[in-house]
């Protein structure tokens, strides 16, 4: 299983007891189909940086999970029909040790070529 983060938008004009409901329905859903939750956040209200629709605000909703990619389909299903999400994204979620390998590896032939590019020049 991976760990996945989503992040939901809600409509603005869904007040604050919808939203936590909504929010526990998804969870449901996910504890429901074998995943577990790791963390999960109602960021608020939010003003959007383009407008979704005619919409200026959103409600953001953060979700942090171990999953099965199966599990992925149907979520991503769900909030494709529901009429209170106005966008969504998941991600896979990388463990920080995991980014610190990955960009030592990236400087590390980069490195490799300048040390000898100058070694060819003296």
């Amino acid at each position: 299983m991976e760990i996945y983060e989503t992040v939901l938008i809600l409509k603005p004009v869904m007040s604050d007891p919808e939203v936590a409901e909504y929010a526990e329905k998804t969870k449901l859903t996910i504890t429901g189909d074998g995943g577990e939750i790791v963390g999960h956040e109602i960021w608020g209200r939010r003003k959007l940086t383009h407008m979704i629709g005619k919409a200026r605000e959103g409600v953001y909703v953060f979700f942090k999970y171990k999953a099965a990619s199966g599990l992925l389909k149907k979520l991503n299903h769900n909030f494709a029909i529901s009429d209170n999400v106005m966008r969504n994204m998941t991600v896979v979620a990388q463990d920080r040790k995991m980014r610190e390998k990955k960009a030592k590896t990236k400087k590390a032939p980069a490195a490799a070529v300048v040390a000898a590019g100058t070694g060819a020049q003296e």
